[in-house]
């Protein structure tokens, strides 16, 4: 599959312009399961559909930078995770220091060894905007980055680190002193719609990692104080962590009424085959493929709502 992706860059070829302009489309994270959505990913932009704004949180975000810069491959691959390496993270990865998922290798290293480059050139050319959700820690503020607060690659992947920084799982990087985490915390709960409407558009292709009738499940007491000793003494973000369920059910809640609306068409898993925290390439290859197949099959229902 990898070999054939590749030669799939059509999307690059096209002109650099939008043809989705009354509807957002925004990604919700939930790490490795992304390899599923990437294949939504591919799909829009093997089709030429183009959005004229794009959002995401956490691995979310790393979906519209993908899609905005138009690069099937790496839109396929980004979730695939590295055979035989603890570059992307692990259990060794974690005990060594550098955070279950590898965050200086998958926002850094990867771009400055050039093992998996990003067309910012590409990105920065096409007049698609972008959100890039992450909490604030010290504050709690929501704070959204867009297109104007990177000037480089790297300055771009460092706000995307900042909206993927699960904590524990992953090592910060302030921002210019100030120490951000994973926009899941946020409002929303790790659910995007709200951003999407921020945007002024009057409805959203909302994508989300979890089959529909999910709803999260609270921490247990052990958990809790695991969480109250590590985050004492961050009191915004000790609450994010401990209030995450029930406010992300509550958006859920909010989803509904608004598809009912007809202001939003979501798109979710018919079934979801790992985790957020998968990095066989073996079962994230097979994640992809199934999100693939579920993509094409979703076109009809996606062109109808989109007027295409």
């Amino acid at each position: 599959m990898a070999e054939d992706v590749r030669t799939r860059r059509l999307a690059n070829d096209a002109p650099l312009e939008s043809n989705v302009f009354d509807c957002a489309l925004a990604f919700e994270g939930g790490g490795y399961r992304a390899a599923y959505t990437a294949g939504f990913v591919v799909m829009l932009l093997e089709q030429g559909i183009y959005f004229d704004y794009v959002c995401g949180i956490s691995a979310g975000a790393s979906h519209a930078l993908n899609y905005v810069s138009r690069d099937i491959p790496r839109a396929a691959l980004a979730f695939m995770g590295i055979d035989g390496t603890e570059k992307l993270g692990g259990f060794g990865s974690f005990v060594r220091g550098k955070g279950y998922f590898n965050a200086d290798y998958m926002y850094h290293g990867c771009l400055v060894d050039g093992f998996f480059p990003f067309d910012y050139e590409t990105f920065a050319a096409n007049p698609a905007q972008i959100g890039i959700q992450t909490f604030e820690r010290d504050t709690g503020r929501t704070v959204v980055f867009d297109k104007s607060d990177a000037h480089d690659t790297l300055s771009l992947f460092l706000h995307t680190r900042a909206s993927a920084t699960i904590p524990i799982a992953m090592k910060p990087e302030p921002i210019d002193g100030k120490v951000y985490y994973d926009g899941g915390l946020g409002e929303g709960a790790g659910i995007p719609l709200r951003m999407a409407e921020r945007s002024g558009k009057k409805r959203t292709v909302l994508v989300v990692t979890r089959p529909l009738g999910y709803q999260k499940k609270p921490l247990g007491a052990r958990a809790r104080k695991i969480m109250t000793r590590l985050f004492g003494a961050y009191p915004h973000l000790l609450e994010a962590v401990l209030t995450r369920n029930e406010r992300y059910n509550k958006e859920l809640a909010y989803v509904k009424q608004r598809e009912t609306e007809g202001a939003v068409l979501v798109i979710a898993p018919e079934s979801m085959p790992v985790s957020n925290g998968t990095l066989s390439p073996t079962k994230l290859e097979g994640a992809y493929q199934q999100g693939y197949a579920q993509a094409l099959r979703e076109l009809p229902r996606l062109r109808e709502y989109l007027g295409l």
